[in-house]
């Protein structure tokens, strides 16, 4: 199992096909070399890699996934909307003392709760941040009180949609924000928080499947076919990072509306443009890896040792 200190040297790979070249990833020497038309173009050694996100067509070897399991690499797949479509992932699936918990834990409603109200706590602080009038503490103390007071999953989900349609209006009042559409992408705003959030919610995922987790199961986004339901929830607290950087990319002058492009009703990032922005987003994941990884093992600890409060991600710290 990863120690912190081990995470801390750990880098997430993002690696993005060239177009109209040969782009091959092998394995040599406890290395990663990326070739492009046969010629090494670049290597990182596997003991400072976390992750591999690979954009684009590439041709691997069956030693280079061989090696990825051995030095507990993940690899994701995506296309060139940067959805997932495939993935090898590194992490103890065999760690069934964990898993036997996971299964059997009864008050999967009270995580729900603790989950949401993380959530919430932090957007509006984001909104506070931004010079928002509202009396913080106030309104941090009046959410709280709804959530204890929640009788079902339906009313929570009520209550994390009425704060979460508030905060975006709000927050993303500046940038002509219409409403948030996952997968749509009817604006550039949604297909931004598409990116962003598909790599926070991969990182995540990769973070529980180090202690093994079965991402498949989760408490608040319950059982469906094919969803990591305990990766989504995980990734709740941690969406305020996604939403902040997008700000402040914003307010940074790093969004062009050239950049894209609009074709059958939807927003599309040119491909020369994709770098600019996974860098954008990764950048604060990577900012942050210390502070999600602890949460995830607290998480853990919270399964295991029994008497370990539940985690809390705060991005005021």
């Amino acid at each position: 199992m990863m120690s912190l200190p081990d995470f801390r040297e750990k880098q997430i790979l993002f690696i993005e096909a060239r177009y109209g070249a040969a782009n091959a990833l092998q394995f040599q020497n406890d290395n990663i070399l990326y070739k492009k038309d046969g010629v090494n173009t670049n290597r990182i050694s596997c003991f400072k890699i976390f992750a591999i996100f690979i954009i684009g067509n590439f041709t691997m070897t069956s030693s280079l996934v061989k090696k990825c399991k051995q030095y507990g690499i993940s690899l994701f797949l995506l296309s060139d909307n940067f959805q997932t479509y495939a993935e090898i992932s590194s992490g103890l699936e065999s760690n069934f003392i964990l898993r036997d918990k996971q299964y059997k834990f009864e008050n999967e409603f009270e995580i729900a709760k603790l989950l949401v109200k993380n959530k919430i706590s932090n957007q509006l602080y984001l909104l506070k941040e931004k010079n928002n009038p509202m009396d913080y503490k106030k309104e941090v103390s009046e959410m709280e009180e709804k959530i204890k007071n929640a009788k079902d999953e339906k009313e929570l989900l009520g209550i994390e949609g009425n704060y979460g349609k508030n905060f975006f209006s709000e927050y993303f009042k500046m940038m002509n924000w219409i409403r948030r559409m996952p997968r749509t992408k009817f604006d550039i705003n949604n297909v931004l928080l598409d990116i962003g959030y598909t790599f926070l919610f991969n990182f995540t995922d990769s973070l529980l499947r180090l202690y093994g987790f079965d991402t498949y199961k989760g408490f608040y986004h319950k059982l469906f076919f094919q969803r990591k339901s305990l990766a989504c929830d995980i990734m709740e607290p941690f969406r305020c990072l996604i939403d902040r950087q997008l700000l402040k990319a914003n307010n940074l002058g790093q969004i062009r509306t050239l950049d894209f492009k609009y074709e059958k009703g939807k927003y599309v990032l040119e491909f020369e443009e994709q770098q600019k922005y996974v860098r954008i987003f990764l950048e604060t994941i990577m900012d942050n890896k210390e502070e999600m990884f602890n949460y995830v093992r607290d998480f853990y600890r919270f399964f295991v040792v029994e008497e370990k409060d539940f985690p809390v991600f705060a991005i005021n710290k």
